[in-house]
Formats: C-alpha cells, sequence, structure tokens
C-alpha cells in the first residue's frame, strides 16, 4: 500500500473527527464511556483547528488516493518530574480494518521527529491497562511503562 504520513491541514478536519472514536476501540474500563477516550483530543484537534493551540503538533497518514488512514497528534509541554523540554502524544488512531499495516508505526515515527525537531528530549503517552494491544505497540516502539494511575470511583 503506497502510504503519505504528513502534517495535517484544515482540509482534513472532517476525516481526523471521524477517526477520534477509534481511540475508544478496545475494551474500556465500565467506569468509562467511549467518548471519555476522545473527547478532550477532539476539543484540542479543534483547538489547533482554529489557530489557538501552537503547542500541538498533528500528522495524518493517506494512501495514495488522498483518503486519510490515520493521525497522530501531539503537545509539546515540560516533561512531568524533570521538567526537560518534551511532548506527550494526545492521539494516535488509524481507520478500522488498517491494523497491522504500519500505519500507526509511520505517524509514531513521524511525530517524533516532528517533537524531536522542536526541541523535545522525550515524549510521554497515557494508554488504558486494558489496552494490551497499544501497550504492545509502544513497549515494541521503545516506550516504558514508567508510571502507573490508579483510580477509585468515591461514589456509593
Amino acid at each position: 500500500m503506497s502510504l503519505n504520513c504528513r502534517p495535517a491541514c484544515a482540509e482534513d478536519a472532517d476525516a481526523m473527527f471521524a477517526l477520534m472514536p477509534r481511540l475508544a476501540a478496545f475494551e474500556i474500563p465500565d467506569s468509562r464511556t467511549p467518548e471519555h477516550l476522545w473527547m478532550h483530543d477532539a476539543a484540542m484537534l479543534r483547538r489547533w483547528l482554529d489557530g489557538d493551540a501552537d503547542d500541538v503538533l498533528v500528522h495524518v497518514a493517506e494512501d495514495g488516493s488522498g483518503e486519510i488512514l490515520g493521525i497522530a497528534m501531539a503537545s509539546l509541554r515540560p516533561e512531568l518530574l524533570s521538567t526537560e523540554p518534551s511532548a506527550h502524544l494526545e492521539a494516535i488512531a488509524v481507520a478500522e480494518g488498517t491494523e497491522g499495516q504500519g500505519i500507526g508505526k509511520r505517524l509514531l515515527t513521524a511525530v517524533e521527529d516532528d517533537v524531536r525537531s522542536r526541541g523535545a528530549l522525550t515524549m510521554t503517552l497515557h494508554v488504558f491497562a486494558t489496552n494490551e494491544r497499544a501497550r504492545g505497540f509502544y513497549e515494541h516502539a521503545g516506550y516504558d511503562g514508567e508510571l502507573m494511575r490508579y483510580i477509585k470511583p468515591l461514589s456509593d
């Protein structure tokens, strides 16, 4: 398959928003709704499209016909503990039925190269413990599961 990864543009908006629900395409915890997993990313993408997020970088992957098959979005921000220049992978998603074709890997590499060129020394990300496919993908790409986040509902 012919695949091109490039910085996103406003003309990609509909296709990028259509991919947002793919961020919940795994067995999500019972305490969450699918929208919890992508609504803030969609809002960040909207701010970027409106020109109000200079610290956000967005890339898309398209096939030879120009169809958008994936999106990766990162924000530049200090690393949580060291405060060194860093980035955070906000979202990465590929179109349904295209998993395992190298699209995610190409997008991840593109966004890593972009944030590195802007001074980031590291890139962090969040992944649900139940999302084994994503965890394996990130570990294979060299990411280390450094912190664990715990949550407890406080309602009766």
